[in-house]
């Protein structure tokens, strides 16, 4: 397996510190397929206590930019991984394919009482969600795709990622540029992502109905390994709404921006 695959799993280690309180779409939990068990290892194996600082855009109109510092942990084992709002449970792993079942919690979003502009609108809480993925390991990148479902009758919705990560080692650095794409059915994008209804249609919030989306996705992912115990790192995210996305009345950017630091201890 290329050295530069074989490490490069440390660029999620801290990602749950990202991925639960800012709710930031990406995943790149697929990566731990790579953890090892090394005092030397960017992300090895076994649970990790830590904190972040986190910035990034607020999605509705009228709603504050997100900026906060919070703690969180990460899980790496053999089969089973935890990233805070998300899971994986491994049924098959070698050197170059890894298949898994993957759930997620994903939190509401959108409160008609946080600002005067949503007056009116559903609030949009949290949904359990269940589904499967894969990895293909390649010598130069990390190819994954993942398909997810409501199974809490929620959003009655589903969302496919397609994503390909590209790791780069320096000793004990790691750079690490990713994109891909995220495909959402118009049921799980109307809920979360910006949809009007007509019983929550206003004079100056017409009706809308964002239909299937598909929005590209960037990250860039950087991580060093202080010590044996210790390890830190930078992430930022962004995904370029959809235009049925970034047009829609209640939307008040026409992309998600997330990035934040984060120090973690290798338990």
């Amino acid at each position: 397996m290329p050295r530069a695959l074989r490490h490069a799993p440390l660029g999620c280690l801290l990602t749950l510190l990202l991925a639960a309180p800012a709710r930031a779409e990406i995943d790149l939990g697929s990566l731990d397929v790579f953890a090892q068990d090394s005092p030397t290892s960017p992300v090895p194996k076994g649970l990790v206590l830590g904190g972040a600082v986190i910035a990034g855009n607020a999605r509705y109109q009228g709603q504050d930019d997100t900026a906060l510092a919070v703690p969180g942990f990460v899980y790496f084992g053999e089969q089973f991984m935890f990233l805070g709002d998300r899971a994986r449970y491994y049924f098959h792993k070698d050197d170059s394919f890894a298949a898994y079942a993957y759930g997620r919690m994903r939190f509401g979003n959108l409160d008609p009482d946080d600002a005067p502009e949503l007056a009116g609108m559903e609030e949009r809480k949290w949904e359990l969600e269940g589904g499967v993925g894969a990895s293909l390991i390649t010598p130069y990148a990390l190819l994954s795709t993942r398909l997810s479902t409501d199974v809490t009758g929620r959003s009655n919705g589903q969302e496919l990622l397609l994503w390909a990560d590209f790791p780069i080692i320096r000793d004990k650095l790691l750079i690490m540029p990713g994109m891909g794409m995220m495909i959402r059915s118009n049921k799980m994008a109307n809920y979360y992502f910006g949809g009007v209804s007509g019983s929550e249609a206003t004079t100056l919030r017409p009706e809308w109905d964002t239909g299937t989306t598909f929005s590209p996705m960037a990250a860039l992912i950087t991580s060093y390994r202080f010590s044996p115990h210790w390890i830190g790192m930078f992430a930022a995210n962004y995904e370029l709404y959809d235009n049925d996305v970034e047009n829609s009345p209640i939307v008040q950017h026409q992309g998600e921006l997330y990035a934040g630091f984060g120090i973690g201890y290798i338990w």
